[in-house]
């Protein structure tokens, strides 16, 4: 199912996240309080809005309610990252992100609800979109133009069977490249033993069959 995701501030990292949402599928709101930022955005994203969000009027009119990810990407304006954050936990969003500029501000965040604090410096705006829309993916990293290396869960169909039985090369076009158990190391699969719940698959794969894993 389409999930709907409000990116609340349209900075460098806020627009970049906003669009590769967008064009991973999502259905995008975003937002910002200056008129050129919101102009220029346009026919980006489903919707942009302009409004203040360190006014909490401004920020509850915005529906967050209605959505299934809430992004504050204010950057280094910590009043209104505590009004989007406590607005989203008060309107019931199942998942509440933060984007920070310190230690001390994801801390004060984290008190007031937030759910996952992002890291600017670490991620870039695609990896945190294919994170947030993925049940599955725990981490993304990009090697290339062309090839992606990806940290997930099994999926609940996958437990029991094995590397041969899943045929996962054939039928999605990727490579498990190392399996950790819960607790333990990284360390290569053996083909034959039958995947576990607390597993964890390291898979590479490329761009173009990336587009297509949910």
């Amino acid at each position: 199912m389409k999930k709907s995701v409000a990116v609340l501030g349209l900075g460098k990292y806020g627009r970049s996240l906003a669009e590769n949402l967008y064009l991973m599928g999502a259905d995008v709101l975003a937002v910002d309080k200056d008129d050129k930022v919101v102009s220029d955005f346009s026919g980006k994203c489903t919707s942009v809005v302009k409004a203040n969000l360190e006014n909490e009027d401004e920020v509850s009119a915005l529906g967050l309610k209605n959505m299934d990810i809430v992004v504050s990407s204010t950057g280094r304006n910590l009043a209104a990252a505590i009004m989007t954050v406590a607005v989203a936990k008060e309107q019931g969003v199942p998942l509440i992100v933060a984007k920070t500029s310190s230690d001390r501000m994801a801390s004060i965040l984290l008190k007031i609800g937030v759910d996952k604090i992002i890291d600017p410096e670490g991620e870039g705006g695609m990896r945190s979109a294919r994170i947030l829309l993925s049940a599955s993916f725990k981490d993304f990293l990009e090697i290339d133009d062309n090839m992606y290396v990806v940290e997930m869960e099994a999926k609940e169909e996958w437990i029991g069977k094995n590397l041969i039985e899943l045929g996962l090369r054939k039928k999605y076009r990727m490579n498990v490249i190392a399996i950790k158990e819960e607790g333990k190391q990284w360390c290569f699969g053996n083909p034959e033993a039958p995947i576990k719940k607390n597993e964890t698959l390291l898979i590479a794969m490329e761009k173009k069959d990336m587009r297509k894993w949910k």
